[in-house]
């Protein structure tokens, strides 16, 4: 049968992955995990945002541990295999897999999901060991223990979604308490386990406030260093995927800066920045950059996390679309809507989750991928009050830019005193760039915006690099307390427009207008007044 006890399954999964176009080599995970065999801590368990390689670890741990099938081929030309120490454990281990995201047919109630498990596992005992006394409708731990006891074997756990469960609609609290029961007894302080390799989303602790999975030692995203290297794409991995991109692809349609803006800037907890690896290889077999995280995309997740919380942390949306920073201290087990109480426990949910990325104690999103989520937000969610209207008004106030229309412009500005939010006060040019930023939102479909960007002399507020070569391009520099003939001036000044021929090509690329956009702020008037030049 070998549902479970030495499938096939991994080594074809994973093999399939191998022989794709855009393939990373992470086989020294397995070097890593090697020395905790046979030892008292030998339960690691690795959580990650979906799409972040766990499944294509735990299949590439079965398929080089596994008896059941000639792993060689696949393995000889990788990290792993430099190491002859390491090429001795290949094909070597009795291989117990567990996928806990597969469900039985028709299944609405635990005892089906669960019996799967126990009764596959039985069966594929019975049929490896026939000369131990199994039975069938026994514990799976007992029948394990008496393989042990007659044979000596120990096996491999790898156990891949371990949390799957929780997000079944059909399981109650309850059930949840007996599943944790069943991989305790199945686990912990078992002589037949060799090691446990198990994978999920959400840590351990969010479920578990006992003793029940206490062996494990967890490895998440946000606080734990060891294994970051191995989930997401590194920099250097991505140029190599890149170069493979350049040398194959005939019509190439992406930059390799294109790669950083749209699918980099996810922070682990040792300081390493790392890709989606689900987008980078999307993006570079399909020769065009979108979302591709999901299928749908994380808009609904997103919204999911604050719509019970929105008036706490609208203002914290402004500033984070804007590409500014929150301060606030993540807890990993802050996971479920039920516990969404303070922004604090939010932003570590959306962390867990991978829709924010965390460093140094604050939160922010990463990329263009989950930035154009959060503008989708923006502009379809009513409940985010003043947010959304400003929003709203985005694509009248790109019209209005591109045609000068500066008295147009300074109204839809007044329209932010429309709110008490102290965002909106204008301490500083921070709070102000965050909303001018939130109402040119629509023209974040026709440009690349970038904001604080290295031009010239100096780093300019935002500029707008056009997706239609001869389209205008913008240049905005926002002064408080001042005028926008003195923005206007310090971008000619500090030559930002060299931002647009500074580069190989980009003379080329831009045959537009380049417009020099100021835009100040008066504190004792409360006036906005805006000024359009083209350079």
């Amino acid at each position: 049968m070998r549902m479970f006890l030495n499938s096939p399954a991994p080594f074809e999964a994973y093999k399939a992955a191998k022989t794709g176009k855009y393939f990373v080599d992470k086989s020294n995970l397995i070097e890593d995990l090697i020395p905790a065999f046979g030892t008292e801590n030998r339960f690691y368990c690795i959580t990650r945002p979906r799409r972040f390689g766990k499944s294509v670890m735990a299949n590439m741990i079965g398929s080089f541990l596994g008896k059941v099938a000639d792993a060689e081929s696949l393995f000889h030309d990788l990290a792993i295999m430099q190491n002859p120490k390491y090429a001795l454990h290949l094909n070597k281990y009795n291989i117990l897999f567990i996928d806990f995201s597969r469900m039985p047919r028709d299944s609405n109630n635990y005892a089906l999901y669960i019996d799967r498990i126990q009764n596959g596992i039985n069966l594929d005992l019975k049929e490896a060991y026939p000369q131990a006394e199994l039975d069938m409708s026994g514990a799976v731990w007992d029948n394990l223990l008496n393989v042990f006891q007659c044979t000596g074997d120990k096996f491999i756990f790898i156990i891949d979604e371990w949390d799957a469960i929780f997000h079944k609609s059909f399981i109650t609290p309850a059930e949840q308490e007996k599943y944790l029961e069943f991989l305790k007894n199945l686990l912990k302080g078992q002589v037949y386990v060799e090691f446990a390799y198990m994978t999920g989303i959400l840590p351990i602790a969010k479920y578990s406030s006992g003793s029940e999975l206490n062996m494990f030692l967890e490895y998440d995203i946000a606080s734990s260093e060891r294994f970051s290297e191995y989930f997401g794409f590194l920099d250097t991995e991505v140029d190599d995927l890149y170069g493979i991109y350049q040398q194959t692809v005939k019509n190439k349609k992406i930059s390799r800066q294109d790669l950083g803006f749209w699918y980099n800037g996810y922070h682990t907890a040792n300081g390493m920045k790392i890709y989606n690896p689900r987008s980078i290889v999307c993006a570079l077999t399909d020769n065009q950059l979108r979302n591709y995280w999901t299928s749908s995309g994380p808009y609904d997740e997103i919204f999911y996390y604050i719509k019970d919380n929105v008036s706490e942390i609208r203002d914290d949306f402004i500033l984070m679309v804007s590409g500014e920073r929150i301060e606030t201290k993540i807890r990993e087990y802050a996971a479920t809507a039920k516990d969404l109480n303070t922004k604090e426990q939010i932003y570590s949910a959306m962390v867990i989750y991978g829709l924010l990325t965390y460093e140094d104690g604050e939160v922010f999103i990463p990329n263009k991928e989950l930035m154009d989520q959060f503008n989708q937000l923006l502009l379809s969610n009513e409940s985010l009050g003043y947010v959304h209207r400003l929003a709203l008004e985005s694509e009248r106030m790109l019209k209005a830019t591109l045609a000068h229309d500066t008295d147009t412009m300074a109204e839809i500005l007044e329209f932010v005193h429309d709110t008490e939010s102290p965002i909106l006060m204008y301490n500083n040019e921070t709070e102000l760039s965050a909303v001018v930023n939130v109402v040119y939102l629509a023209a974040r479909d026709k440009y690349r915006v970038e904001r604080e960007d290295k031009a010239g002399k100096g780093y300019v507020d935002f500029i707008f690099y056009p997706e239609r070569r001869n389209a205008d391009a913008l240049i905005l520099e926002l002064k408080i307390d001042s005028t926008p003939e003195d923005a206007i001036e310090q971008i000619k000044k500090k030559k930002y427009a060299l931002r647009f021929k500074g580069r190989i090509g980009d003379a080329l690329k831009y045959i537009g207008n380049i417009l020099a956009v100021g835009i100040s702020y008066d504190k004792k008037s409360k006036k906005h007044s805006c000024k359009i030049e083209v350079l």
